[in-house]
């Protein structure tokens, strides 16, 4: 697997190629925006890891020359930048994954290993699907079995995040962060009334149920094993 870092800080940077060889990747190191650009969109390469903070060209103008020339690699953005605002910007952009500074290794290594195992991303950049279930990103629309389901921006956000990750057990906390931008308080049950709502529209009157409950450890949505 050959993997692209897209990343200004030199620490950081020879951090993360580093480690990712000695996970048994190949790795190129970008460590500017214009030599990012040109092997993003150029190179043949089976995931990108993009900072958006860069000198000369941005994260969000690499991704979005990536998917406005059709390659679909996997993207994982790595930055700084940790507002709902930016997290969105970036999903709605195309990006398959989002991870804020400071991280650790191990949680970086995960993602990466977790979306290599997804493989490429959808052929339309704007549409995800998941058996009979269908988000329109850009107009922030969801349908099942080709009815309209009426979703609040946070549902809607919520969706967007388990659709992504399908397949991967997302603890309340993760989710706390990624859709509400907080951390997790064991004393709250947003997380499981907006998952309870989300269920009741997404699930009650469809076959199969998408959405699961994996007990002491978070949620998960994905289709049934095939018998």
């Amino acid at each position: 697997m050959k993997l692209l870092v897209v990343e200004d800080e030199e620490k950081t940077g020879e951090y993360l190629r580093q480690g990712l060889a000695e996970a048994g990747f190949m790795v190129d190191l970008a460590r500017n925006g214009l030599d990012g650009h040109h092997l993003a969109v150029t190179g043949d390469y089976d995931l990108v890891v993009l900072d958006v903070m860069l000198p000369d060209v941005d994260g969000w103008r690499i991704l979005r020359a990536l998917r406005e020339a059709g390659r679909q690699v996997p993207v994982l953005f790595l930055t700084a930048r940790d507002s709902v605002e930016d997290r969105v910007k970036g999903l709605e952009l195309g990006a398959d994954d989002y991870l804020v500074k400071p991280f650790a290794f191990s949680e970086l290594l995960a993602r990466v290993r977790t979306l290599l195992r997804r493989g490429a991303a959808p052929a339309v950049a704007d549409r995800l699907e998941v058996g009979d279930l269908v988000l329109d990103l850009p107009r922030r629309r969801a349908s099942r079995g080709g009815a309209r389901i009426h979703l609040t921006n946070k549902e809607f956000a919520l969706l967007e995040l388990l659709v992504r990750r399908q397949g991967e057990v997302l603890p309340r906390s993760l989710i706390a962060s990624q859709v509400w931008d907080m951390n997790f308080d064991s004393d709250t049950n947003v997380i499981d009334v907006a998952i309870r709502r989300l269920r009741a529209k997404v699930d009650e009157g469809f076959e199969p149920r998408l959405i699961h409950t994996v007990r002491g450890m978070g949620y998960v949505l994905d289709l049934p094993d095939a018998e």
